[in-house]
């Protein structure tokens, strides 16, 4: 997974935002704090719900220091 998250962060406009969802949805329930992985969560939730693509990348741009932070070891 660490090799999927550096491909994403090294291409991030090229990557879908399914790809992206996907990779955070696996690194959230590795979070200790429930609190951050509800929170995550609910952004993942509302990032699946939003019908555009480019509001989804825009959104899913926001939650880049979470995969920074996975790669840091969380």
């Amino acid at each position: 997974m660490e090799e999927k998250v550096k491909q994403i962060l090294k291409n991030f406009e090229e990557t879908s935002s399914e790809d992206i969802l996907e990779i955070l949805n696996q690194i959230q329930i590795k979070f200790q704090s429930q609190i951050t992985r509800n929170y995550l969560k609910g952004k993942l939730m509302t990032i699946s719900d939003t019908p555009n693509e480019s509001e989804k990348k825009k959104l899913c741009k926001n939650l880049s220091p979470y995969l920074n932070w996975y790669l840091q070891g969380l």
